[in-house]
């Protein structure tokens, strides 16, 4: 197995997936990591699901140039209502996702507490084609590949700490005033 970029906090708690030189754009990638990072892995299917169909949208942060408008957009905070529905990346990351319940599932991870803590894409090494042009001239066709890589980890049962009666300390200056302040006026003497 290859290295990640991070190391989960307990390794037994955790579930991963990955894929290298994916031929879908970076760009998508990028902002569908953004997008399903910190979900509950079931909620992010879903949510990518309704993304396929139009229903939800990805919205787009960083990579806006020729984004358009969508309505969708109003339901996210997203500059100038820029959402995109990448299809071909979006269909990636639900095979990942599933990837990763089938990992949790192995380790006996509880699905609705686990959690997506880490996900990242990086370009890969770009594709070469070539296209031809006028007047008998050849241009470089690239494509943009993607590494992309997708950390679940269950969160811990978290038991609330019961609070103790601990008096605040209080300086000789605030203790003056407090006094000061209970005194009646016209000296303090009945």
């Amino acid at each position: 197995m290859g290295r990640y970029s991070t190391e989960a906090d307990n390794n037994s708690k955790a579930a991963k997936a990955r894929v290298s030189h994916l031929r879908v754009h970076y760009k998508h990638c990028r902002e569908i990591c953004a997008a399903i990072k910190g979900r509950n892995v079931v909620k992010a299917q879903a949510y990518l699901k309704d993304v396929l169909v139009q229903k939800a949208g990805i919205p787009m942060t960083k990579y806006t140039g020729g984004v358009g408008r969508h309505a969708v957009a109003k339901q996210y905070k997203v500059a100038g209502d820029k959402v995109g529905f990448p299809t071909k990346a979006t269909k990636c990351f639900l095979d990942l996702l599933r990837n990763v319940e089938a990992n949790a599932e192995t380790k006996g991870l509880d699905l609705e507490n686990v959690t997506i803590t880490h996900a990242q894409a990086n370009r890969a090494p770009k594709m070469r084609r070539r296209t031809y042009r006028a007047h008998g001239r050849i241009n470089p066709y690239l494509s943009c590949p993607a590494h992309i890589e997708i950390m679940a980890e269950e969160k811990n049962q978290e038991i609330a700490k019961e609070s103790e009666d601990v008096s605040k300390k209080v300086t000789k200056k605030v203790a003056a005033q407090l006094r000061a302040k209970t005194v009646k006026a016209g000296g303090g003497v009945n």
